[in-house]
């Protein structure tokens, strides 16, 4: 298993458009996902605990990855989250 902390940088937070993209990645994955925020742990496969979640901007989530993928699915993610969700141009 691998965790990591990974900085919410986009102006807007975890909206419904970003819990969609995270579960895109997630859902494809042979390992098991969860989102920690605020003490709370979530399965990130589900978009409505994901969402549930309220993930503001600025905030730190951390990401629980547990399987044969876990290197990519990881990687997907903090590559997700440094492109802001592609919602910013620079």
């Amino acid at each position: 298993m691998i965790s990591k902390s990974i900085p919410v940088v986009n102006k807007l937070g975890v909206h419904a458009r970003p819990a969609g993209m995270i579960v895109d990645i997630t859902s494809k994955a042979k390992s098991d996902v969860m989102i920690v925020y605020n003490g709370t742990r979530a399965n990130a496969k589900s978009i409505l605990n994901v969402m549930m979640l309220a993930i503001t901007p600025g905030s730190n989530v951390v990401f629980e990855v547990d399987g044969e993928d876990e290197c990519e699915v990881m990687q997907q993610l903090e590559q997700l989250f440094l492109a802001k969700f592609d919602e910013e141009q620079e």
